[in-house]
């Protein structure tokens, strides 16, 4: 069996970087840019202007009473010049008018009868110059992460309004096995409703791809093989679930082999050995155990950094930390195990309790854990108190 770190680097090596695709800036949230610098083509701001409401004056004639020659609003293209011993009245994002090197808050200052009295002396303040933030000509550097709302307002403040994009990844989604239903579908005997469709689809848009859902396939040779032919056809990577292991039912590995080439399919993990990697033509094609617990751990584990790399990106990008376990929690003894668990700060450190059922189909355990406790070959339990690696993907609790 395959250790991750050697499953991981055979599958990264087949990774293709998806085509490029110019975009509206408003439809780039989450999307990760093609290159690596945009070049500013302003200054931002593109003006000196007021950080607060409040008078403009010349600091040289405070503290003292002005006479007020004016008001300038956000937006203002003629500007009132402020001469020696007066003032104006300036609301916040404003130009400074011409004459003007300070900004007294209004909290700050009493205004009547046309006049403002400034009771203190006020260094050249309260101004956001031209440029502080970004210079024309500067390279403004693009994160190779899924652009956030505050890169997204970097580009809109210099006026950008497409950027290039990697293409998201298209994965093909296909479930396997003669007892899956759709999900809202009534239940025959024998049967359960198909999880993995739903929550493999929500893991790949959470890694950043695009899911193209495949009808179920039965316990079937014949129906497999057509559901891979179509699934390598229509995407850029074909994702089963099911059918990887050596039951009489299970034809994901053979169909693999008829189509294109199998590189391997154990892992040396728990939840998740019978795991399948292959390629047909030039799709990669990854069996991912039916269980639904082993599907999702897997996924994170191995589809994740793939589709990752295929957008440009490196790793896995969840927060990697050292966690000490609360309780005993079995395991097997030749495998790594990746427990589900709950990652709470405590003290200087982390705790790890049991999410729950650790079994390969006990989901609500799954859908109650943040974080992944890494447990290593060798060891029958993760031992209470000791410290071992960690895994965090969700909210902090």
């Amino acid at each position: 069996m395959l250790s991750v770190e050697e499953a991981r680097e055979r599958i990264a090596g087949h990774a293709r970087l998806t085509a490029v695709e110019r975009l509206p800036l408003e439809r780039c949230a989450g999307r990760v840019p093609a290159a690596f610098w945009v070049m500013a083509g302003i200054d931002v701001p593109p003006f000196d202007n007021s950080a607060m409401d409040g008078y403009a004056v010349r600091a040289a004639d405070t503290p003292g009473e002005l006479p007020l020659v004016g008001e300038v609003a956000a937006g203002a293209a003629e500007l009132p010049i402020v001469a020696p011993g007066t003032a104006t009245r300036i609301l916040t994002g404003a130009p400074l008018p011409p004459g003007a090197d300070s900004v007294v808050p209004q909290e700050l200052a009493t205004e009547a009868d046309g006049v403002v009295r400034l009771p203190a002396a006020v260094a050249r303040t309260h101004i956001r110059t031209r440029g502080e933030d970004t210079r024309a000509g500067d390279r403004v550097e693009l994160a190779r992460e899924p652009l956030s709302a505050a890169g997204l307002a970097v580009l809109a403040s210099l006026g950008i309004a497409e950027l290039e994009v990697r293409r998201r990844p298209r994965v093909a989604l296909l479930s396997t096995g003669d007892e899956l239903a759709p999900v809202g579908a009534r239940l025959r005997p024998g049967q359960i409703h198909d999880a993995n469709a739903v929550s493999l689809a929500a893991a790949v848009a959470d890694a950043g791809g695009e899911a193209v859902p495949l009808p179920v396939a039965g316990d079937d040779a014949e129906t497999v093989r057509q559901r891979v032919s179509t699934g390598v056809a229509q995407g850029d990577l074909l994702v089963v679930s099911g059918g990887v292991s050596v039951g009489r039912h299970d034809h994901l590995r053979d169909v693999i082999e008829s189509l294109g080439t199998l590189d391997f399919w154990r892992i040396a993990v728990q939840p998740g050995k019978p795991l399948a990697f292959g390629r047909v033509g030039d799709r990669p094609v990854i069996g991912l155990p039916g269980n639904p617990v082993s599907a999702l751990v897997t996924f994170e584990l191995f589809v994740r950094p793939l589709l990752r790399r295929m957008l440009g990106m490196q790793g896995d990008g969840r927060l990697h930390l050292r966690a000490r376990a609360a309780q005993r929690i079995a395991k097997h003894l030749d495998r790594r195990a990746y427990l589900r668990v709950v990652l709470t700060p405590e003290g200087d450190g982390w705790v790890a309790h049991s999410a729950g059922g650790q079994g390969s189909a006990q989901l609500r355990g799954m859908a109650a854990a943040n974080g992944l406790l890494v447990i290593p070959e060798g060891a029958d339990a993760a031992e209470p108190g000791t410290l071992y690696d960690a895994v965090l993907f969700g909210e902090i609790r």
